[in-house]
């Protein structure tokens, strides 16, 4: 398939720039795969679309305030991090902007006081620097207070205080994301006490988002696309509410694409009843879905509206058609939905 199958006509002006006013009060669009219709609704409408017998698989990893600017030591040049990933202990991998202007040995400082430093110790892949950070006191502390949410390209303004709660979901729990899972956004503590209230199991996963996120696909041929690898984890727990559904007969709801990439990943065919289940562990991930992939897990989903030629307009795409797709994004257009990580939401069931 072409990269150029899995492209749309989108306004500039349809790119949400801030959240909206309350999480749940967004749009939401629901696409009934069955007989192609479309409805309009809200996102704290969502429960009606919920059954009794479902399970809600929701990520909960945790964006870090990855992005930090800084000044090198010697020539105060300014110099722009952000963190992909910790290796071990106070080294990181990190793109820096302008790149040239790092090479190993020279450091960085983020404060004045010099208390929060880092020194460039190798290249990594893609231009990227492996860093070893040097600091008083505790790291995610000193990183709070420096960092800025690392808010995607497309949202052209200045971070805010608002950003460090509203990309970030209700439920985050465990640290390592460079990008929010968006779907996920819309949540309140209320409509997720309403779900469950309703009898819907909620299962808590980690896929701990990373920079493939900001990659776009630079190949023609989409099968020729490399995903970047990213660590995700499946509790004893959550795997256990997985199965019983999948088993019971319930639906597999996923929000967002991450939570989705996460349990396809770890399913496993179960040897006496035939089916796929979810094993439970941690593993490394670089799965890419696109029409014509087998889903094993899931039977729903809950996302975002997503970028034109994106590895997740693909996976959209293979859960229900790409011709569905790109028909319901047009009414999306038409109807002046919210686009991208800020935006609007979208059930697909």
């Amino acid at each position: 398939m072409h990269i150029s199958d899995f492209d749309y006509e989108l306004p500039k002006e349809l790119i949400a720039q801030t959240p909206s006013e309350k999480r749940d009060e967004c749009r939401l669009m629901v696409v009934h795969r069955k007989d192609g219709s479309v409805e309009h609704r809200h996102f704290y409408d969502i429960a009606d679309y919920l059954r009794p017998t479902d399970c809600l698989v929701l990520n909960n990893s945790k964006v870090l305030p990855a992005r930090l600017y800084g000044v090198k030591e010697g020539t105060g040049a300014k110099v722009e991090f952000l963190l992909i990933k910790r290796l071990n202990g106070d080294i990181w991998e990190t793109m820096v902007r302008p790149g040239k202007r790092l090479k190993v040995g020279d450091s960085v400082s983020f404060s004045s006081e010099k208390l929060f430093r880092a020194t460039v110790k190798d290249y990594g892949e893609d231009g990227t620097r492996i860093v070893e950070f040097q600091y008083e006191g505790i790291f995610m502390e000193r990183l709070e207070e420096l960092g800025e949410m690392p808010l995607p390209p497309y949202i052209e303004r200045e971070n805010n205080s608002e950003d460090k709660d509203r990309y970030q979901t209700v439920y985050c729990r465990e640290e390592g994301s460079v990008a929010a899972p968006t779907a996920g956004l819309h949540f309140t503590e209320e409509l997720l006490q309403k779900v469950q209230e309703k009898g819907v199991k909620t299962a808590y996963v980690t896929l701990h988002v990373g920079i493939g996120t900001f990659r776009p696909v630079k190949v023609e041929n989409i099968e020729e696309h490399h995903m970047h690898f990213e660590e995700y984890y499946v509790s004893e727990e959550a795997a256990k509410t997985i199965n019983d559904t999948i088993l019971a007969g319930g639906r597999i709801v996923s929000v967002g694409t991450t939570s989705t990439r996460t349990v396809e990943s770890a399913a496993v065919r179960d040897e006496t009843t035939g089916k796929w289940l979810v094993k439970a562990g941690s593993g490394s991930t670089g799965i890419f879905i696109y029409p014509g992939y087998t889903f094993k897990i899931i039977n729903a989903l809950i996302t975002n509206f997503h970028l034109p030629k994106s590895t997740l307009l693909m996976l959209v795409s293979a859960l229900y058609n790409r011709e569905e797709i790109l028909r319901v994004y047009q009414i999306a257009v038409d109807e002046k939905y919210r686009f991208f990580s800020y935006g609007d939401a979208m059930l697909i069931d």
